[in-house]
């Protein structure tokens, strides 16, 4: 009998290790290694327009593919970087922004391309380097509760700011790695020593005429500083503007920055975006300008991003 209990005690143990070595071996394969060792800033657009025009720029590339998203390492303006689209839209952004975090050592992140003004003193081609990011349409959709009044229910004391109509914006849920407990917060804040690097570029000679030659009839500038805002809708409204304005003070809104904020953020990854301003979400006079300016805007948005990788030490 005490046989019998030695073998069936040393089978349960064997079962034992067998599964603790299946559950290593597929956490190993979840666990996918760099496919690259080099530290790189990890360099981001949303449209092809604004990657090919720093893809044009990068020397010594190789690509590589994961889950249909092409990275390209490489060497621009003196930095080693990867490059790659984040797609259109937040859930794009956050999902590939990750995946860059977990397939290459990134030591920065940045963010390069178009977006829409709000701010009704920035131009189209004018280059924002906003100082904090919102995920402004994290909302509330509340209930009408009188003709023209939207309340919150009662027990939803996270609501701070107006609303604009029944959509109350509201904090967002969120982890650190230094500080893993549950934190919700509006506002994601830029690396500070990056932002030092952009406000000290000064003067950059920026386009004002596209390909088609379409001009501008204002020299566009740069601006260092204020709020940008993101959320998963193209914003082509002026009420809608002039609310973002007025609430978040916003000086341009797009619909990816914000989601890499919050991603760097979690992961403790320094984080910077330059966007430049194809059209007005919806504040000028005509049709919306986007398809006219965009080739303006996102050339703008890259000689700025090269004027800051060539000052970056």
């Amino acid at each position: 009998m005490r046989h019998c209990s030695r073998l069936l005690l040393s089978s349960r143990l064997r079962g034992l290790t067998l599964m603790v070595l299946l559950v290593l071996t597929a956490m190993a394969a979840r666990a996918a290694p760099y496919l690259d060792e080099t530290p790189r800033m990890a360099v981001m657009s949303a449209f092809e327009p604004e990657w090919k025009l720093l893809l044009a720029q990068t020397t010594n590339t190789r690509r590589h593919s994961v889950n249909g998203v092409e990275f390209v390492t490489g060497t621009l303006q003196g930095q080693p970087v990867v490059l790659f689209l984040s797609g259109i839209s937040m859930i794009n952004a956050t999902m590939n922004t990750q995946l860059v975090l977990d397939r290459f050592r990134v030591t920065h992140i940045i963010f390069s391309g178009i977006a829409g003004g709000v701010n009704p003193a920035l131009g189209m081609g004018d280059v924002t380097v906003p100082q904090r990011w919102s995920p402004y349409l994290e909302v509330l959709m509340a209930r009408e509760t009188a003709p023209g009044q939207y309340s919150p229910p009662p027990w939803m004391n996270d609501i701070q700011l107006p609303n604009f109509g029944m959509m109350h914006p509201r904090p967002t849920e969120t982890r650190n790695a230094a500080r893993p407990a549950v934190e919700r917060r509006s506002w994601f804040d830029v690396d500070a020593k990056m932002l030092d690097v952009a406000r000290s570029l000064g003067s950059i000679e920026l386009q004002a005429c596209g390909a088609a030659g379409k001009c501008l009839t204002h020299k566009p500038q740069l601006v260092v500083g204020g709020n940008g805002v993101s959320g998963q809708a193209f914003v082509d409204n002026a009420a809608f503007r002039d609310y973002a304005f007025r609430t978040f003070e916003a000086n341009v809104l797009d619909m990816e920055t914000a989601a890499t904020a919050v991603v760097a953020y979690s992961n403790g990854v320094p984080f910077i975006a330059f966007r430049s301003l194809s059209d007005l979400a919806g504040g000028g006079e005509g049709a919306n300008e986007m398809t006219t300016f965009m080739s303006v805007a996102a050339d703008n948005s890259a000689r700025v991003l090269m004027a800051f990788l060539a000052a970056w030490k």
